[in-house]
């Protein structure tokens, strides 16, 4: 068994774990009960996904034709820095929308953080 065919193999067998990982993530958008929660799984295991995929493609092609392809490395790279971002952002434009937490959670920590003006305001109405 040479290099190359081992090569291909841990190229293939990340293909493999790439496409796995992307049916988990789908798991969990169909699953977990609000925005919050399914933005994790949007953004971590697809991003594992897509990771996952594109590094076996460039490992494989590394391999089978001792090609580097630029493209593969820039896409790795920038679904890396991407993706985690973008679901950052959207959850904290949901969360700044007020978008309802689902019922089984139990804390809201960003909210003494965000809305310490508007609970004191709460408060002092309560008691005149």
């Amino acid at each position: 068994m040479s290099v190359n065919v081992i090569g291909e193999f841990i190229g293939a067998l990340l293909i493999l774990m790439g496409g796995i990982a992307s049916v988990i993530s789908v798991f969990g958008l169909i699953r977990l009960p609000d925005v919050y929660t399914r933005s994790h799984a949007a953004t971590k295991s697809s991003t594992l996904a897509v990771l996952l995929t594109l590094s076996g493609t460039f490992l494989y092609f590394l391999f089978r034709e001792q090609f580097v392809s630029v493209r593969v490395l820039l896409g790795i790279v920038f679904v890396f820095l991407t993706a985690p971002v973008a679901g950052h952002l959207l959850v904290r434009a949901a969360y700044r929308s007020k978008v309802e937490l689902a019922d089984i959670s139990t804390e809201d920590a960003l909210k003494e953080v965000l809305y310490k003006d508007e609970l004191k305001n709460d408060g002092v109405s309560d008691k005149s």
